[in-house]
């Protein structure tokens, strides 16, 4: 059993329930086993996967299959249970789970010494019709295949794809897209459309002009500043950010980034534990992106942050189960951030958010940080504390 700075363990083994498996509840799991390999870890979770989201823009390249990981597998690897089910949590289903020390799902009572949350944020809602496609399109059909199928049926002589959302995820698939297009010879044009001027805004500057240089070599149609109003049969309808200008462009589909829209986001304290009417429920603890720290460290919603969180509130749970409870505040800084631009192209951040890389050097940093959560999943952690 590993050590853990300031926890002299109060009891032989903690019932712990996890609700979500994605990056933080994962990296939850995978802490607590170290420390206590004989912890009795439930994680409640409606899919029958783990799913790397942050992979699902490779699905033009790869299997979709690559990158989910059947419950069923943790279960046997890490000796957990997994409950394909969702829970309602609010304010108080949270009370009610602290002074009871049990919850309920599928009719069956959960015994517990500590919960985490770790539900994550859903994907933003959009109004889609049957040729506009979103991430939750993706996460059931690998990008390769759910083009081919459109493609095959769009009548347009010239073709066109709008991508909406110039964020991280946006921009990623954009340039799938079309390294995909080009690996088929596909005479298809492609053109972003985003509502603020420059793409990856929340990034340094040098994200953008980067990005965008990329952008214009493969000939791809910008539209900042405007917004995304609907798709018809063979057009999509945008509008002018500035003016409210609406006009129309052919498509022949479109592919929505609008980002996440936490259904529920959780107040914590600098140790991770569930802030309700100004006060902690000590058994009770969160993280990922349904959460907001009270803390210097990073609460960004990146997969990154979700790791680190997990670990900590994981960490955390252990030391305040034992004698000294003394608990661990979350301080940690990314110390990186790297966009995918195609298969051979990446530009990102490390260290300092002012130091941009490109190229090589970006795509260097995104394997290091994929092999990191990859080992992770093995049970072998590499990462920091």
């Amino acid at each position: 059993m590993s050590f853990l700075p300031f926890y002299i363990p109060g009891r032989k083994q903690l019932k712990i329930v996890i609700v979500g498996g994605g990056y933080a509840g994962v990296a939850a799991l995978v802490t607590l086993l170290r420390h206590m390999p004989d912890a009795r870890i439930t994680i409640i979770d409606p899919r029958s996967h783990h799913l790397k989201i942050t992979h699902l823009h490779e699905t033009f390249r790869y299997p979709l299959q690559d990158f989910l990981i059947p419950f069923s597998i943790l279960e046997d690897r890490f000796g957990c249970r997994h409950i394909c089910a969702s829970l309602s949590i609010d304010e108080r289903t949270l009370l009610h789970w602290q002074n009871d020390k049990f919850l309920v799902v599928n009719n069956e009572i959960i015994d517990f010494d500590y919960v985490l949350i770790a539900s994550g944020a859903p994907i933003a809602p959009a109004s889609k019709s049957g040729n506009v496609f979103d991430l939750q399109d993706f996460m059931i059909y690998p990008g390769s295949g759910l083009l081919d199928r459109e493609l095959a049926v769009c009548n347009a002589s010239e073709q066109f794809i709008s991508v909406v959302g110039g964020g991280a995820t946006g921009i990623q698939f954009l340039f799938e897209i079309a390294h995909f297009l080009r690996r088929r010879k596909v005479e298809c044009r492609l053109r972003l459309v985003h509502g603020q001027n420059r793409v990856l805004q929340q990034f340094p500057e040098g994200f953008s002009t980067y990005a965008q240089s990329r952008m214009d070599e493969l000939d791809i149609d910008f539209y900042p500043n405007t917004r995304y109003q609907g798709q018809e049969v063979n057009n999509v309808v945008l509008e002018e950010k500035d003016t409210g200008r609406q006009f129309k462009l052919p498509s022949a589909m479109s592919f929505l980034f609008l980002g996440k829209k936490p259904e529920i986001l959780l107040s914590a304290n600098a140790f991770g534990q569930v802030m309700v009417e100004r006060k902690p429920l000590q058994n009770i603890f969160t993280s990922g992106d349904c959460c907001i720290y009270n803390s210097s460290g990073s609460n960004t919603m990146t997969a990154q942050s979700a790791v680190r969180k997990g670990m900590l509130a994981a960490r955390n749970m252990l030391r305040h189960s034992g004698f000294l409870k003394l608990l661990e505040p979350y301080w940690h800084r990314d110390l990186g951030y790297v966009v995918s631009l195609g298969p051979t192209d990446a530009v990102g951040w490390l260290a300092l958010e002012g130091n941009v890389v490109g190229g090589v050097p970006a795509l260097l940093i995104k394997e290091v940080v994929e092999a990191q959560y990859d080992l992770l999943l093995t049970g072998i952690d590499t990462y920091l504390i």
